[in-house]
Order: structure tokens, then C-alpha cells, then sequence
């Protein structure tokens, strides 16, 4: 697809994004372009435009704001060690992406047009590329619907957009394994729901139980099952994996209220070239809590995006607490995450063609 190159009025000056580059945090600094792309019914995807990253004008109408019919995703630009910044795996961005589409009653983006965009904003803004150790650029293709209407159907018209956030550690420096509250009272997805697609709406209802979460001194919420309560499924943003004494690795299954995470399924395939045996099948809290305090469970590690590979020290609910091994990273966790992160960064090999350089 030809994209439109408008030139920006006044880009961010070097001094001032040098300074906001050195320590961004995640998600609350942004670069100064952004990629649009428009739908109609009866045209198609076309108007694809690479410009100044601007507010956008809604009408009180738009359907998006009424019947949150929306999808997006996350992935990072890395820098390699020969200076060129690359990519990880997003072409199963873009699968997942239409993946929620079809859920959510949208029209698919060709994935090469996905790509394409994702890959013209990087070399546009290459320059925001954070300073700071472990950094990454952030990048937010997302879908709504943008036609002005009061009825319940799909919309006929739809844009999407890619923005990009200079991005550091997810987590706070400093802390060797994250805590994690055991949400009893709220579910997040429940059978033949919204779950595996990746809409604002999953994380909306996240929000209340992850408020609880930190309010009480935790870094993330687990949710369970919506019918019985029981089975572990997700936290609010990252997959599970539990390393068991014997070598073998449990993760809940994608059953359709579960996300399937690329990280996810990037270690389980690292995970078996490793020679482990890796179950995906329904795990418990109860059980969970057994393992922990029998010293079968040895390590549980969360996983995504954002966060890459996290260590889980600690679990905590309303029928009492128990620690993960010794309480921080294990030893499993922490060779996954070096091979990840050197995978995505390019210091180690990439056999898998998971890295597509830029």
C-alpha cells in the first residue's frame, strides 16, 4: 500500500526528546508521528497516511463510543548491536489481529498492510529509540469503529491507526519478582465472551480488581475461571507458565477466554527445544497454593509484551498468602528471558527467523 508522507509542522526539538528518551517509563511518552489508514464498506482500506501524530475528531455519534467496537495490539522495535532496529515476529501480530476482528465483527487489514505500517512509523521515528538500558520502542496498532450512528450492528466505516511510545522497564527497577493478588469477586472473560481478542473491553474490566491488586501492595491480579471459580487463567495483561520439580512446565489452555500471547507460544516452543515437557492444562489456585508449599512448584513465570519473561515470587488472596520457591526469579525463568531478549535484541542466534531487521 502507498502511503502518503505529510510533513509535520513542528516535530518535537532534539534537546527536548533527547531528555524525554533517557528515562520514558512505559506508555505515557509518544513520538511525533502516527499511521492512519480508513474503511468503508463500499471502498475498502485506503486514504494510508504516515503524519503528525494529532488528537482525532470524533462525532458525539461515532460508534466506537457508544458499542466499543475496538481491537489493537503491542509490539516493540529493538536495537541491534550493529545499530539497526528490528522486529519480533510481526507477522503473528497481524494474525492475531484479525483474529479479534472476527470476533468483534470488524473487517480484516491485509497482514502485509499491517506490517508495512508498523515497519514505516519505526524507520520514521527511529530517532525517539530510548537511551535508557533495556529499552524498546512500543508500538500501538489499533482499530475502531468511526462511523456516527445510534444502532446496534457493525459500523460500515472503520480507521486504524498505529502510534509509537519510547518505552524502559514495564515493571519498577529493583524488585527481583512481582506480586500477585487472586481476584475472587471479578472475572475477566467467561465462556463464548470476548477473552482471546485483544479488545479494550477485556482490559476495562480488568481495571477495578487491578486497582484492588495494588491497593493492597501487589503488582498484578490473577483471574480465574468465570464458571467455577478455580482454574487459574490469566493476570490482567500477561500468560502463565508453572515450573514444576520434575521438569515439567503447565500452562492454562486456550480455551477462547484466555489471549493467546505471542510471548506465550515463543516459550513454549523454546521451552521444548529445551527438551521439557510442556502441558497445556487446566491448573487450579487450589493446587497451585499445594505446589508452592510442598516445594513441587518451584518457579512461576508471567509473560508478555510488555513485561517479556517476569519471575512470580509471591501470591496472595483473600484465603491467605504463600511464596514461589525462595520468593524471586528461578532459575529456568531467568535462562528464558536472557534467550528471548538476546532473540529479540540480536545477541544470540535466531533460528526461528522470529527477527525481521528494519
Amino acid at each position: 500500500m502507498e502511503f502518503t508522507q505529510l510533513p509535520h509542522p513542528s516535530p518535537t526539538p532534539a534537546d527536548v526528546r533527547e531528555q524525554a528518551i533517557a528515562d520514558p517509563g512505559f506508555g505515557t511518552v509518544f513520538t511525533d508521528h502516527m499511521i492512519s489508514i480508513d474503511y468503508e464498506e463500499e471502498r475498502g482500506w485506503h486514504n494510508a497516511v504516515i503524519g503528525p501524530r494529532e488528537p482525532i475528531a470524533l462525532d458525539p455519534a461515532t460508534s466506537v463510543l457508544h458499542y466499543a467496537q475496538e481491537i489493537f495490539e503491542g509490539l516493540k522495535a529493538y536495537k541491534h548491536p550493529d545499530g539497526n532496529l528490528g522486529l519480533f515476529r510481526p507477522e503473528a501480530n497481524a494474525r492475531r489481529f484479525n483474529i479479534s476482528a472476527d470476533r468483534m465483527a470488524m473487517p480484516h487489514l491485509p497482514e502485509d498492510v499491517f506490517v508495512q505500517s508498523v515497519r514505516e512509523l519505526v524507520r520514521k521515528d527511529a530517532d525517539w529509540f530510548p537511551t535508557v538500558e533495556g529499552g524498546s520502542l512500543y508500538l500501538r496498532p489499533f482499530m475502531f469503529a468511526s462511523e456516527a450512528f445510534l444502532g446496534v450492528r457493525p459500523a460500515k466505516k472503520y480507521k486504524y491507526l498505529v502510534i509509537a511510545s519510547p518505552a524502559g522497564n514495564y515493571f519498577k527497577s529493583g524488585v527481583p519478582a512481582v506480586s500477585i493478588w487472586v481476584s475472587r469477586d471479578y472475572v475477566r472473560a467467561a465462556p463464548g465472551g470476548t477473552g482471546a481478542a485483544k479488545t479494550g473491553g477485556n482490559y476495562a474490566a480488568s481495571l477495578v480488581p487491578q486497582a484492588e491488586a495494588i491497593a493492597k501492595g501487589h503488582d498484578q491480579v490473577v483471574f480465574l475461571d468465570a464458571v467455577e471459580r478455580k482454574w487459574i487463567e490469566e493476570l490482567g495483561g500477561m500468560n502463565l507458565f508453572f515450573v514444576m520439580d520434575d521438569g515439567t512446565v503447565i500452562t492454562p489452555p486456550l480455551t477462547g477466554t484466555i489471549l493467546p500471547g505471542i510471548t506465550r507460544n515463543s516459550l513454549i516452543q523454546l521451552l521444548k527445544e529445551q527438551g521439557l515437557t510442556i502441558r497445556e492444562e487446566r491448573y487450579s489456585i487450589d493446587q497451585w497454593r499445594a505446589d508452592a508449599e510442598s516445594g513441587k512448584l518451584v518457579e512461576t513465570m508471567a509473560c508478555g509484551t510488555a513485561a517479556v519473561v517476569t519471575p512470580v515470587g509471591k501470591v496472595e488472596g483473600p484465603d491467605g498468602a504463600f511464596t514461589i520457591g525462595s520468593g524471586g526469579p528461578g532459575q529456568l525463568t531467568q535462562k528464558l528471558r536472557e534467550t528471548l531478549v538476546g532473540i529479540q535484541r540480536g545477541t544470540v542466534p535466531d533460528p526461528h527467523g522470529w527477527v525481521s531487521t528494519i
